[in-house]
């Protein structure tokens, strides 16, 4: 049994229905990516995931268990979520924001404790963010915020991380970065990470495992080399493409056709 699943799970906002009868098992210790296109419902089902959502129908199992029966502060002690572009309130530090990920740890009238300074001093290193602990959030780069946003989930002290599109905004090389550290965590802790992703070589590349959706339906599910063919390309993103070998990670690499092919400048064969 996964510690993270949904069992035909119907997701809706208000008489919108999103997904429909949706089964997905997270494996555990790996590093799972949904894509699909725009609108196909990936950030709703991590909601579901996370708890956000109750779903329409159907049921998410955490450790077994519906997820919505649980405690909201036994959830947070198992499961941490970063959301899409979340806002720290103004001017706050960034060792405060991530003491925040302690909340869930805290009881009634209960003190700051050694094991709370612990998980802070931890996430922070885990994260390479120890030099911005007295920094205002705001003033950081995308990246920078991006791993203290990180670590806040990290010092929950979860297994379990789900993150949607944490690279949004973010330059190449920061994305890189985040994704990096993603991989880190996952390798150096065996935290179980589900990520929404819109870059497919990026997901292929940083993915154990990759969910791939479209119209609120699951269409494909297994390892970036089962999941990532030129037909199913066409299928879920109507896109023209070849699929190769990355030459760095050996995983697959999504070219597209387009119509910059046909106006390509040929080739002299001169090297000068």
């Amino acid at each position: 049994m996964t510690r993270l699943a949904a069992s035909d799970l119907t997701l809706a906002y208000d008489d919108h229905e999103v997904a429909a009868h949706l089964d997905l098992e997270i494996p555990d210790g790996e590093v799972t990516v949904i894509i699909g296109p725009n609108a196909c419902g990936k950030s709703t089902l991590l909601r579901a995931l996370s708890r956000l959502l109750r779903p329409k129908s159907g049921s998410v199992l955490l450790d077994g268990g519906d997820i919505h029966r649980l405690p909201t502060k036994e959830v947070a002690r198992r499961l941490g979520l970063l959301p899409q572009s979340p806002i720290a309130p103004e001017g706050i530090l960034v060792g405060d924001l991530v003491a925040r990920g302690r909340t869930p740890h805290q009881r009634l009238f209960q003190q700051w404790s050694r094991a709370d300074e612990a998980a802070v001093l931890d996430a922070l290193a885990a994260t390479g963010t120890e030099d911005l602990v007295d920094r205002a959030v705001d003033e950081l780069s995308g990246g920078q915020r991006q791993r203290v946003w990180i670590a806040m989930a990290l010092a929950q002290e979860t297994d379990l991380l789900l993150l949607d599109e944490p690279t949004t905004f973010l330059d190449i090389a920061h994305q890189i970065e985040v994704l990096e550290l993603v991989t880190k965590l996952n390798r150096e802790s065996g935290r179980t990470i589900v990520l929404v992703l819109h870059d497919l070589n990026l997901a292929c590349r940083y993915s154990h495992h990759l969910v791939a959706m479209r119209d609120g339906r699951i269409v494909a599910n297994g390892t970036p080399h089962e999941v990532i063919t030129a037909e199913r390309m066409h299928d879920v993103f109507g896109l023209d493409c070849i699929v190769i070998d990355d030459p760095v990670a050996g995983t697959p690499l999504v070219v597209p056709m387009g119509s910059a092919a046909a106006v390509a400048p040929a080739s002299t064969g001169s090297l000068v």
